[in-house]
Protein backbone atom coordinates (compact mmCIF):
# COMPACT_ATOMS: atom_id res chain seq x y z
CA UNK A 1 0.00 0.00 0.00
CA UNK A 2 1.41 3.16 -0.84
CA UNK A 3 1.23 6.40 1.41
CA UNK A 4 -0.08 9.81 0.16
CA UNK A 5 1.44 11.97 2.69
CA UNK A 6 4.38 13.86 2.83
CA UNK A 7 6.22 15.04 5.90
CA UNK A 8 6.64 19.44 6.81
CA UNK A 9 10.28 20.55 7.60
CA UNK A 10 8.37 21.16 10.98
CA UNK A 11 7.10 17.45 11.17
CA UNK A 12 3.59 17.95 10.16
CA UNK A 13 1.95 15.10 7.46
CA UNK A 14 -0.18 16.31 4.82
CA UNK A 15 -1.21 15.09 1.67
CA UNK A 16 1.16 14.26 -1.04
CA UNK A 17 -0.20 16.78 -4.03
CA UNK A 18 -0.64 19.63 -1.13
CA UNK A 19 3.23 20.35 -1.27
CA UNK A 20 3.08 22.89 -3.91
CA UNK A 21 0.68 24.30 -2.18
CA UNK A 22 2.51 25.10 0.98
CA UNK A 23 2.16 28.91 2.20
CA UNK A 24 5.61 28.81 2.62
CA UNK A 25 6.45 28.22 -1.29
CA UNK A 26 4.52 30.84 -2.43
CA UNK A 27 5.83 33.63 -4.34
CA UNK A 28 2.69 35.58 -3.99
CA UNK A 29 2.46 35.00 -0.55
CA UNK A 30 6.51 36.49 0.10
CA UNK A 31 5.54 39.51 -1.52
CA UNK A 32 2.50 39.96 0.54
CA UNK A 33 4.30 39.39 3.51
CA UNK A 34 7.20 41.49 2.44
CA UNK A 35 4.53 44.42 1.84
CA UNK A 36 3.02 44.08 5.28
CA UNK A 37 6.27 44.12 6.65
CA UNK A 38 7.84 47.49 5.43
CA UNK A 39 4.42 48.89 5.74
CA UNK A 40 5.10 47.72 9.34
CA UNK A 41 8.68 49.32 9.53
CA UNK A 42 7.69 52.50 8.47
CA UNK A 43 4.96 52.99 11.29
CA UNK A 44 7.33 54.63 13.92
CA UNK A 45 8.61 57.11 11.03
CA UNK A 46 4.87 57.75 9.78
CA UNK A 47 2.75 57.63 12.74
CA UNK A 48 3.88 61.05 14.96
CA UNK A 49 3.13 62.22 11.76
CA UNK A 50 -0.40 61.56 11.22
CA UNK A 51 0.57 59.16 7.96
CA UNK A 52 -0.39 55.99 6.79
CA UNK A 53 1.76 54.44 4.51
CA UNK A 54 -0.46 54.90 1.35
CA UNK A 55 -1.10 58.34 2.13
CA UNK A 56 2.93 58.43 2.53
CA UNK A 57 3.49 56.94 -0.74
CA UNK A 58 0.68 59.31 -2.27
CA UNK A 59 2.59 62.37 -1.11
CA UNK A 60 5.46 61.16 -2.53
CA UNK A 61 4.27 61.32 -6.15
CA UNK A 62 3.45 64.44 -5.70
CA UNK A 63 6.66 65.96 -4.02
CA UNK A 64 8.13 64.69 -7.24
CA UNK A 65 5.39 66.18 -9.50
CA UNK A 66 2.93 68.47 -8.25
CA UNK A 67 0.61 69.13 -9.24
CA UNK A 68 -1.37 66.40 -10.67
CA UNK A 69 -4.60 65.60 -11.77
CA UNK A 70 -6.40 62.43 -9.49
CA UNK A 71 -6.33 60.36 -12.12
CA UNK A 72 -2.13 60.50 -13.01
CA UNK A 73 -1.88 60.15 -8.89
CA UNK A 74 -3.75 56.97 -9.29
CA UNK A 75 -1.87 55.44 -12.08
CA UNK A 76 1.42 55.97 -10.61
CA UNK A 77 0.23 54.27 -7.62
CA UNK A 78 -2.13 51.78 -8.59
CA UNK A 79 -4.91 52.64 -7.02
CA UNK A 80 -8.46 53.76 -8.50
CA UNK A 81 -10.05 56.75 -7.76
CA UNK A 82 -12.61 55.21 -5.66
CA UNK A 83 -9.00 54.14 -2.88
CA UNK A 84 -7.59 57.52 -3.71
CA UNK A 85 -10.42 60.02 -3.26
CA UNK A 86 -11.17 59.57 0.42
CA UNK A 87 -7.52 59.70 1.30
CA UNK A 88 -6.99 62.86 -0.98
CA UNK A 89 -9.33 64.22 1.32
CA UNK A 90 -7.60 63.31 4.97
CA UNK A 91 -4.40 64.42 3.46
CA UNK A 92 -6.33 67.92 2.85
CA UNK A 93 -8.25 67.85 6.29
CA UNK A 94 -4.48 67.32 7.57
CA UNK A 95 -3.39 70.25 5.44
CA UNK A 96 -1.22 68.67 3.86
CA UNK A 97 -2.74 68.88 0.35
CA UNK A 98 -4.92 71.33 -1.47
CA UNK A 99 -7.21 70.00 -4.20
CA UNK A 100 -8.26 72.54 -7.17
CA UNK A 101 -10.10 72.84 -10.33
CA UNK A 102 -8.30 72.46 -13.53
CA UNK A 103 -8.83 76.23 -15.14
CA UNK A 104 -8.15 74.53 -18.65
CA UNK A 105 -10.79 71.68 -17.87
CA UNK A 106 -13.06 71.46 -14.56
CA UNK A 107 -13.59 68.26 -14.67
CA UNK A 108 -10.31 67.51 -13.61
CA UNK A 109 -9.04 68.24 -9.92
CA UNK A 110 -5.55 68.78 -9.31
CA UNK A 111 -3.58 68.02 -6.46
CA UNK A 112 -0.77 69.84 -4.71
CA UNK A 113 1.35 69.55 -1.66
CA UNK A 114 0.58 72.76 0.87
CA UNK A 115 3.53 74.37 2.22
CA UNK A 116 3.00 72.06 5.30
CA UNK A 117 2.79 69.07 3.12
CA UNK A 118 6.57 70.40 1.97
CA UNK A 119 7.81 70.93 5.54
CA UNK A 120 6.33 67.56 6.02
CA UNK A 121 8.77 66.39 2.98
CA UNK A 122 11.68 67.67 5.01
CA UNK A 123 10.64 66.00 8.53
CA UNK A 124 10.71 62.36 6.54
CA UNK A 125 13.83 63.12 5.26
CA UNK A 126 15.35 63.69 8.46
CA UNK A 127 14.75 60.42 9.59
CA UNK A 128 14.40 58.26 6.36
CA UNK A 129 18.34 57.70 5.94
CA UNK A 130 18.14 56.68 10.10
CA UNK A 131 15.41 53.81 8.87
CA UNK A 132 17.00 52.49 6.24
CA UNK A 133 20.21 51.80 7.91
CA UNK A 134 18.01 49.12 9.76
CA UNK A 135 17.20 47.27 6.66
CA UNK A 136 18.57 44.03 7.36
CA UNK A 137 20.50 43.96 4.00
CA UNK A 138 23.65 45.22 2.49
CA UNK A 139 22.82 48.62 0.61
CA UNK A 140 23.84 45.98 -2.63
CA UNK A 141 21.54 43.20 -1.52
CA UNK A 142 19.08 46.10 -1.33
CA UNK A 143 19.75 47.57 -4.51
CA UNK A 144 19.70 44.10 -6.06
CA UNK A 145 16.46 43.36 -4.92
CA UNK A 146 14.59 46.64 -5.83
CA UNK A 147 15.98 45.98 -9.71
CA UNK A 148 14.68 42.79 -9.44
CA UNK A 149 11.36 43.86 -8.53
CA UNK A 150 11.12 46.31 -10.62
CA UNK A 151 11.81 43.99 -13.63
CA UNK A 152 9.04 41.83 -11.75
CA UNK A 153 6.07 44.60 -11.89
CA UNK A 154 7.63 45.56 -15.51
CA UNK A 155 6.96 41.92 -16.77
CA UNK A 156 3.28 42.31 -15.27
CA UNK A 157 2.00 45.02 -16.45
CA UNK A 158 3.14 43.82 -20.08
CA UNK A 159 0.65 40.74 -19.13
CA UNK A 160 -1.98 41.39 -21.26
CA UNK A 161 -5.13 42.17 -18.73
CA UNK A 162 -2.90 43.24 -16.41
CA UNK A 163 -3.53 46.95 -15.34
CA UNK A 164 -2.52 48.84 -12.16
CA UNK A 165 -5.29 50.41 -9.99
Amino acid sequence: MQDNTTRSDDGRVAPAGDEALRLDRQLCFALYSASAMFTRFYRPLLEPLGLTYPQYITMMVLWERAPLPVGEIGRALGLDSATLTPMLKRLETAGYVSRTRDPDDERRVLVAPTPAGAELRDRILEKRDDMLCRIPLSPERVSELHALLDEFNAAFRAMPGMREG
